[in-house]
């Protein structure tokens, strides 16, 4: 014979399973909500580098005060996100582009990956990639993200927000006076300490090409190797001169990116030759469009946002 239970009774065995069921599923891992990028924006437009609540074992917070800290000296619109792995990539740089609102470079560590995009106003999508690709075996967190920033900061242009810079506060006139006494002073040593600075700094500037250089080298000669493979002779029928100069155009801008590279004595000298790879690259896209009788390729500035990366 079954017994009916009361519903209340059983409304009662169920309510605290329930109620248990929910604290665990709110503890579980991989619950925590991803990072808004509102928010993140928000605080990118205050300084330069960012680390979500769930991703401090990726970055510490000394670590990511003194990336923020060579990147507000520098002066350069250089952007950190440093993110949970599950983070939504759908969208993402755009997002955050669009949330910040500033012109620049943005470099987000995503768990484990990492990747960048910028305004092609302050360095080209070669640009970009050079500085991903050679950021990509740097080790952990915060070797990779001080070798992308130090690398970032020799060859971007633009400026800072001001954004950056506001609530510094006044310097009292009582320690201006203390300063220009010291260095009055140590006037000497001031000198000292500046060349000893200038030398370190150029060494690390010739540190920094070389890294580059090897980079860079390697896309000059993979542009070179699509020259090669051309099927396109000036001479052969239908060709006309209009395609003789999209084809010179691109030899050109070959043999020229070869002779900045060889010249190159700073990193910025590098932004030069990207450049010319990017214009010897367009000139054989209009050729190909014009063998094949295909409308002619619009030349546009580089998308912050490549959908081939999600």
């Amino acid at each position: 014979m079954k017994v009916a239970l009361p519903r209340t009774f059983v409304r009662l065995l169920i309510m605290p399973v329930v109620a248990a069921l929910a604290v665990l599923l709110a503890a579980a891992p991989g619950a925590q909500a991803a990072a808004d990028l509102s928010e993140v924006g928000r605080a990118l437009r205050e300084r330069p580098v960012y680390v979500d609540p769930d991703a401090r074992d990726i970055l510490s917070e000394a670590d990511a005060d003194a990336l923020a800290k060579k990147i507000e000296d520098a002066d350069k619109p250089v952007f950190v996100a440093v993110l949970p792995a599950d983070q939504p990539t759908r969208n993402l740089f755009r997002n955050l582009r669009t949330e910040t609102g500033v012109t620049g470079l943005y470099g987000v560590r995503l768990g484990g990956a990492f990747d960048a995009r910028a305004d092609s106003s302050v360095v080209s999508r070669q640009g970009v990639r050079n500085l991903v690709t050679a950021a990509q075996d740097a080790g952990d967190a915060k070797a990779q993200l001080n070798d992308f920033v130090d690398d970032a900061l020799r060859t971007i242009g633009g400026t800072a927000p001001g954004s950056w810079n506001e609530g510094g506060g006044e310097v009292p006139v009582g320690g201006l006076i203390t300063v220009g006494a010291v260095l009055a002073a140590g006037g000497a040593g001031v000198f000292a300490l500046s060349r000893r600075n200038r030398r370190r700094h150029e060494e690390e500037q010739r540190a920094a090409l070389e890294k580059l250089r090897v980079v860079v080298d390697e896309d000059i000669t993979a542009f070179g190797e699509e020259l090669d493979r051309l099927d396109f002779h000036p001479s052969e029928p239908g060709a006309d001169d209009a395609m003789r100069g999209d084809y010179e155009r691109a030899l050109d801008a070959y043999e020229q990116a070869k002779t900045l590279m060889a010249a190159a004595r700073r990193p910025e000298d590098v932004k030069a030759v990207t450049q010319a790879v990017e214009d010897g690259r367009f000139s054989l896209s209009v050729l190909a469009a014009r063998r094949e009788g295909r409308e002619l390729p619009e030349r546009r500035p580089p998308c912050f946002f490549d959908p081939r990366h999600g």
